[in-house]
């Protein structure tokens, strides 16, 4: 199971999630003379390079590839394939939404070809028939899932957070998603299906609450740094310093913008104060 080896990942290095999200009015100088794939390649590439030795899985996040049109989904396979050839793992974060043969169509595109990684992020907000089309790769080709619980952003009050039957929403497709993903776990304790929950809680001792409901199930945790997300928010999701891991994007790939230092060593450094941030 594709949770089984992140455990184990996590396990080795700690809980590091880097999201490659490059945004081409953000990037060093060393890529300034570059078109748009070598400038997003070899962007990625540093970062990966600086890092590997300390980051559990890394984030490609499509949006910043389909945006820089077909040179940024050529750098988007290049980047893939650069992270396969050294052993790391992928999230693919993507969120997509559908049914049918159109999310099966997504499936494809994400766990096989160009574009493969081992994770897939999901919104499961259409209902449970918007991921059944992705169990196939699940439980015949050791991919795996993170599925959108509660994230990280102001807006998740308007409707994860809404009371349902004395419960918020967020707990209800939770709970039902635990339900699709049977009693089955890996050799490390967790379900074949993560979930999405957000760093930065409103409420006192909501993230120990979720962690304490959803033991069994691997976290993939966003909001920490830019997004307001603190260490103890990101701790309170974890077990014992795995369970999950905590991503950080513009904190880490955009560290440069404010160090005197080289872009890898600004990147490295970044990572390193996360690691020991969770250590």
């Amino acid at each position: 199971m594709s949770i089984d080896r992140l455990y184990k990942r996590v396990s080795e290095v700690g809980p590091i999630c880097v999201g490659l999200d490059p945004n081409l009015s953000h990037m060093p100088a060393f890529t300034s003379s570059l078109n748009v794939e070598e400038a997003i390649f070899k962007y990625n590439k540093a970062i990966i390079d600086s890092t590997k030795d300390l980051v559990a899985v890394y984030k490609p996040q499509a949006a910043y590839y389909e945006s820089a049109g077909l040179d940024g989904l050529k750098a988007y396979k290049r980047t893939l394939e650069y992270l396969r050839s050294n052993d790391c793992l992928i999230i693919n974060d993507v969120k997509r939404s559908d049914i049918s043969s159109t999310a099966a169509a997504y499936a494809k595109a994400y766990f096989s070809g160009d574009y493969e990684g081992d994770f897939l992020t999901l919104n499961p907000y259409m209902g449970l028939d918007s991921i059944e089309p992705y169990m196939e790769y699940v439980e015949k080709h050791n991919k795996g899932l993170f599925v959108i619980i509660k994230t990280s952003n102001p807006g998740s009050k308007d409707f994860e957070e809404l009371m349902v039957e004395d419960m918020p929403l967020y707990n209800h497709i939770a709970d039902r998603i635990r339900e699709m993903d049977g009693n089955s776990v890996g050799t490390s304790g967790y379900r074949k299906i993560g979930y999405v929950i957000g760093a930065t809680s409103k409420e006192s001792g909501e993230g120990s609450r979720i962690r304490d409901r959803y033991g069994d199930v691997f976290f993939l945790v966003p909001g920490y740094g830019a997004q307001g997300g603190g260490r103890e928010d990101a701790l309170e999701l974890l077990n014992d310093r795995n369970g999950g891991v905590i991503n950080s994007s513009r904190g880490i790939i955009r560290a440069f913008e404010s160090s005197d230092e080289d872009f890898e060593t600004a990147t490295r450094k970044a990572v390193l104060k996360m690691v020991e941030d969770f250590r």
